[in-house]
């Protein structure tokens, strides 16, 4: 992998992990149409330690008042608001890190064909147009309960299939729960953040045993991390502003769009 791949995918993982148009999807599709070898699975994973980095940063100071929440179980109104958003956080993990455990397989092969990213990506699309025109946003993210945190986990299982995104389905899950725009993708954000983490630290383990794969240099970790870590904490920042404001069509349009061009591409390499 040369130094130029390494920070075009960087920056690519950085603004799709958290924009809700897949990054799995195309950290698959990049290579696949500029012809270049896929980085596998396990560089997915190392350019998501960058992207975990950027959402702890961004969170810090939510996870530190959850954090003193359950240490020091005040009983005051917010540090028992806190409590229960943490509880169900860890609730609502609880589905996707089932999936990633039973389904990893088919993660790293069935489900990274490109037919079914871009039928991932339509399908999706259509979900978040549907959710994104209801009338009864007005929810915020400290009313999140038990059924919240059940349909948004489940939501985020089906986000190992890649051209889901996570953001993307687990954002659609909180607006058909009538959360506003930016609660939703807020409690995506936090929620991501253990399953990143999670891979991570997994992923990490398995290449300090088997070594780092063919063709990938320390250097492009290195970078990748660095800039993965950068771009994706400004796109946390820009969605969260942007959700403020506008609502979700261009990110509908743009994954309609790809997936369409990507059954296209499939269809004429298929006839030729």
């Amino acid at each position: 992998m040369s130094l130029f791949q390494a920070i075009v995918l960087a920056v690519v993982q950085g603004l799709t992990e958290f924009l809700p148009i897949s990054s799995t999807a195309h950290l698959i599709l990049v290579p696949w149409l500029l012809g270049w070898q896929d980085p596998g699975l396990a560089y997915d994973v190392a350019l998501h330690a960058g992207t975990l980095v950027a959402v702890l940063a961004y969170f810090a100071r939510d996870w530190m008042r959850m954090a003193r929440a359950w240490l020091f179980r005040s009983a005051t109104t917010a540090q028992a608001a806190d409590r229960r958003l943490f509880g169900w956080i860890v609730a609502a993990t609880l589905p996707a890190a089932l999936a990633g455990y039973f389904l990893e397989s088919y993660a790293e092969s069935v489900f990274r064909q490109p037919a079914l990213v871009a039928a991932a990506l339509i399908g999706v699309a259509l979900l978040m147009w549907v959710a994104d025109r209801r009338r009864t946003l007005v929810r915020k993210m400290e009313t999140v309960g038990f059924a919240d945190a059940a349909l948004i986990g489940a939501a985020q299982a089906v986000a190992i299939i890649p051209g889901t995104s996570r953001a993307g389905i687990t954002i659609a899950a909180g607006l058909f729960r009538n959360l506003t725009r930016e609660s939703a993708a807020r409690f995506s954000f936090l929620l991501a953040t253990p399953i990143i983490g999670g891979a991570t630290l997994l992923e990490g383990w398995q290449m300090l045993e088997q070594g780092l794969p063919p063709g990938t240099s320390a250097r492009d970790f290195i970078v990748g991390l660095v800039v993965s870590g950068l771009v994706g904490y400004a796109a946390i920042a820009f969605l969260l502003r942007y959700l403020q404001m506008k609502t979700l069509k261009i990110f509908v349009a743009y994954r309609l769009a790809l997936g369409a061009i990507i059954l296209l591409i499939e269809f004429l390499r298929s006839a030729g």
